[in-house]
């Protein structure tokens, strides 16, 4: 876990053809993406939770090479991100976390296939929770996580955009 005391956050409104969503990096990489038309409310309740030492700045110009990958993933021009990522949580959620992030462009896993990944097959609901609270939509892409039954569950960004994101991916998915 990174020391994080009195450091910026630097943040933008990404807005890119249909999408519209709050980013947000500190100086040691991408630490939040918020979900499709939510307010800047979102961002501000996570950092003040996750990071209240931290500064809130406004500043386009510094998130810009991470909205160049967040844009060419939008345009089906890239399949991975290679952005520093600052993500930060327990010991157990950066584990799901990062088992999520080797989710391939293009398929899905069930909560019970990470539970499985991260040897602890009994912990789906944990891992779920995990999930939920992931502040980086699409560069941890947990959109790629379904209901066992194939059929798409929770998203902190909502279903229309979880469902919206599988099928950038040209993903058949099942409704609710």
């Amino acid at each position: 876990m990174n020391s994080y005391k009195n450091k910026s956050i630097y943040w933008t409104l990404f807005t890119h053809k249909n999408w519209n969503f709050h980013i947000a990096a500190t100086e040691n990489g991408l630490c939040f993406i918020g979900s499709q038309n939510e307010n800047f409310e979102e961002l501000h309740i996570w950092a003040r939770k996750k990071l209240p030492q931290h500064v809130l700045v406004c500043n386009p110009d510094y998130l810009q090479t991470y909205t160049k990958e967040v844009i060419e993933y939008l345009e089906n021009k890239r399949e991975t991100f290679t952005l520093p990522i600052d993500a930060y949580g327990t010991a157990f959620q950066l584990s799901v976390w990062n088992t999520v992030r080797e989710i391939p462009y293009g398929k899905t896993y069930s909560y019970s296939e990470i539970a499985e990944r991260i040897q602890k097959p009994t912990a789906v609901r944990a891992v779920a929770a995990a999930i939920a609270a992931n502040p980086l939509l699409i560069t941890i892409p947990c959109h790629r996580v379904i209901g066992k039954n194939g059929k798409l569950t929770g998203f902190r960004g909502g279903l229309k955009m979880k469902k919206e994101l599988l099928t950038l991916e040209k993903l058949q998915v099942e409704s609710i």
